[in-house]
């Protein structure tokens, strides 16, 4: 064998050996990408179920009994219950706020989520507030509907308890602020809605035109066809 036919074929079997780590370089780009594109995928269906299950638990518990107790007028005694939209209707309007932002989050960008994100930590936080403020001593929803009851304009409740359903309201607010929380650090690396339902012309205009597509032809000059066509295209016939 010549000098250069064993150059040539250690350089070929450089080659060779160098194309393994090559391809092991290229292979191991599209698993980082995998990663990212599941990273972002995960905290927004994390975001969007703590949504829906946190309004979801607020609408539930504000239709449930909140507190109870016992009112005695003409020599009987009777029992009277609140539920919890008579307590506060703070829960259930906060419960539709978490609904509203599953569809808003995809509408908005930028600051525009995390403002977004914001309003819903705070609603949360609202809905927290009302639902711990029925644990107290705050009865002045269940002295209301006594009162309406016996039909007298003051009345004394006794034996007021609460139930465990402004608790599962609380808990509610809480899983609705990790949402507003989670869409503020991590909304921004969440897409948006999808281009292709912008209008057609501010495409066609922010692409530029298209190759090989024809001129507009003066509107002195053109015909009904290219009045159309130029419509289709997103351009102004009538602009010379």
């Amino acid at each position: 064998m010549s000098p250069e036919q064993t150059a040539a074929a250690q350089t070929a079997a450089e080659q060779t050996a160098d194309e393994p780590a090559a391809d092991g370089q290229i292979a191991e780009q599209p698993p980082a990408a995998a990663a990212a594109g599941t990273s972002w995928r995960r905290t927004l269906a994390v975001t969007l179920l703590l949504s829906v299950v946190g309004a979801t638990l607020l609408l539930v518990a504000a239709g449930q009994t909140w507190v109870s107790g016992t009112v005695q007028a003409q020599g009987a005694t009777r029992a009277v219950t609140a539920h919890g939209s008579e307590v506060s209707g703070v829960p259930s309007a906060m419960a539709l706020v978490a609904l509203a932002s599953v569809v808003a989050v995809f509408a908005v960008r930028g600051k525009a989520r995390r403002v977004l994100g914001g309003l819903v930590a705070l609603a949360g936080a609202g809905a927290v507030f009302a639902a711990t403020s029925a644990l107290g001593s705050e009865t002045g929803a269940l002295d209301d509907k006594a009162a309406r009851s016996v039909g007298l304009t003051e009345v004394a409740v006794g034996s007021v308890t609460h139930s465990a359903w402004p608790w599962f309201a609380a808990l509610g607010g809480v899983l609705v602020v990790a949402a507003g929380a989670l869409t503020v650090l991590c909304g921004g690396a969440w897409p948006g809605m999808s281009a292709r339902y912008d209008a057609p012309a501010g495409k066609r205009s922010a692409a530029g035109p298209r190759r090989g597509a024809p001129t507009s032809a003066p509107a002195s000059q053109a015909t009904p066809a290219d009045l159309w066509k130029a419509l289709d295209r997103g351009e102004d016939p009538t602009a010379s």
